[in-house]
């Protein structure tokens, strides 16, 4: 984890104590509105983003996207730009008696929420970037399962409203005309193509846009008017996003598409079905955040799916559990690649700013 001076601990215990003590009555108190004004699944209450507690990373405090690995302690950092990072699925348990939306004052869903995608996906932007990254009510997986339903479609979109609501509270209090990067993985990337065409797409927000990483979801080759799909590890004001499969693997999902998806190589960076060699592999980060696995993935876009094909050794393989079993390695979507994409964030900042 990122070494902290005691000094800088106690800024920010002082900034947090400021607020912590109102924090618990504000809970209560919207708690107690919700079971006033419920109706069906939807919770009315919004978050309020002024509140640092109603971000999962933000620059204002210390949370888990600032952690850093033990074999970058040496790294030079910069927060150049700012990435705003709409965090995937977290809300799994109980299909049967689970509300739609998230509540986003589950303190244990927020807990596991920054413990996986917080720590291990957004972390990654931290060597070039300020994180923000909201909480919000996001849709219930099972959403997925009834996809084109109306009640889910209404869960979606409350979900989208509260990414909408939290990015324009940051373009209006913290953005302050600085590079930004868009990242997401999975739901969260479902959400930021929505984003990226209402804010960006052919919009004057577009000449900010360092690069945005929609990870872990279909990019659809008719998804956007003037952001290209990037094709170079430099491209910046572009859209990238892969989904990772194991070599000759795919589902009826993949198959139902008929190859109209996008996807980049996130080791070469580029759309063509050259195979990367593992010696190009920058570096893997698993369970054990601290220790880097390099130069042991090769990978490819399947000709036709356009989709990720990767080869991993036995040794990685068998720690993946179900994805193995399925060939479905969208959990590790971000993990796999890791070092891959962080040294890239800094290659497209680097070139924005013209440095």
């Amino acid at each position: 984890m990122k070494k902290i001076s005691f000094l800088f601990l106690f800024i920010i215990f002082l900034n947090d104590f400021s607020y912590s003590q109102t924090l618990r009555e504000r809970v209560k108190e919207r708690r107690e509105q919700r079971n006033e004004n419920k109706s069906g699944d939807v919770d009315l209450a919004l978050p309020d983003y002024s509140n640092l507690y109603y971000w999962a990373a933000h620059p204002a405090k210390w949370d888990y996207s600032d952690s850093i690995p033990s074999f970058l302690k040496d790294e030079i950092r910069d927060t150049s730009g700012d990435v705003f990072f709409l965090h995937p699925t977290t809300y799994i348990k109980d299909f049967q008696n689970s509300k739609m939306n998230a509540d986003v004052d589950d303190s244990a869903l927020n807990h596991q929420t920054d413990i996986s995608t917080i720590l291990y996906q957004a972390s990654v932007f931290n060597g070039s970037c300020r994180v923000f990254a909201p909480r919000y009510r996001q849709a219930h997986l099972k959403a997925y399962f009834q996809i084109t339903s109306a009640q889910s479609k209404k869960a979606f979109d409350l979900a989208y409203e509260d990414l909408k609501t939290a990015f324009q509270y940051y373009l209006d209090h913290w953005n302050h005309g600085r590079p930004i990067i868009i990242a997401a993985h999975s739901q969260g990337s479902m959400h930021a193509v929505r984003l990226l065409r209402e804010f960006f797409d052919g919009k004057p927000l577009q000449r900010q846009l360092v690069c945005a990483y929609i990870v872990g979801w279909q990019i659809k080759k008719e998804d956007f008017k003037s952001l290209p799909f990037g094709n170079f590890p430099a491209e910046t004001g572009c859209v990238v996003g892969w989904r990772t499969y194991k070599k000759d693997k795919e589902d009826f999902l993949i198959k139902k598409e008929n190859g109209n998806s996008l996807c980049v190589n996130p080791i070469s960076w580029s759309t063509d079905n050259n195979w990367t060699p593992k010696e190009m592999h920058k570096g893997a980060v698993g369970k054990d955040f601290n220790i880097l696995v390099s130069k042991r993935i090769s990978v490819g876009i399947a000709p036709g799916l356009n989709i990720l094909w990767v080869e991993i050794p036995d040794d990685i393989e068998q720690k993946s559990g179900m994805a193995s079993r399925l060939g479905n390695f969208h959990i590790a979507d971000y993990n796999l690649f890791w070092m891959d994409i962080r040294e890239n964030v800094k290659q497209r900042i680097n070139t924005f700013l013209g440095h």
